[in-house]
């Protein structure tokens, strides 16, 4: 159950790009409750229990970060997607942003990257999505001229 749950119900274990598919899947969380008072609480919640299940998770599978979890993509995306428009188009610019600084690992997240267990699994994907979502932030201003 926990690797079902850290790999996004399957979505980690697809052969092609399982990080994107991860990404891909959490869309299907986070869309629903943008611009909901819900949406801290489900993220909080899902970042919290993301520590022990990509542990766990990485554990059962014998690995100390299997490109199968990607509970920390949808954590990662939750960051991005916090406080934005619900709106395809800034969704769209979310998702490649985050996987852009995903991919990329600008500084410090490779280091963050090398933190022990679930804390390391969590942490790169959490401070890429804190990356993407100053950096929408910034377009959203550009665009809309105000703070979101």
């Amino acid at each position: 159950m926990v690797v079902w749950v850290a790999t996004a119900l399957g979505a980690g274990l697809s052969p092609f790009a399982p990080g994107t598919m991860g990404s891909l899947a959490a869309l299907v969380l986070w869309w629903p409750l943008l611009g909901t008072s819900a949406y801290s609480w489900v993220w909080a919640a899902a970042a919290i229990a993301g520590v022990p299940l990509c542990g766990r998770a990485a554990r059962a599978l014998g690995r100390p970060d299997p490109p199968a979890v990607v509970w920390d993509e949808v954590v990662g995306m939750g960051v991005t997607l916090w406080g934005i428009p619900a709106s395809p188009l800034w969704v769209a610019a979310g998702f490649g942003l985050f996987r852009l600084f995903d991919i990329a690992k600008p500084p410090p997240l490779r280091i963050l990257e090398r933190l022990p267990g679930g804390f390391g699994i969590m942490a790169d994907d959490v401070g890429a999505g804190v990356y993407a979502r100053l950096l929408l932030g910034g377009l959203l201003w550009l665009a809309h001229g105000t703070r979101l």
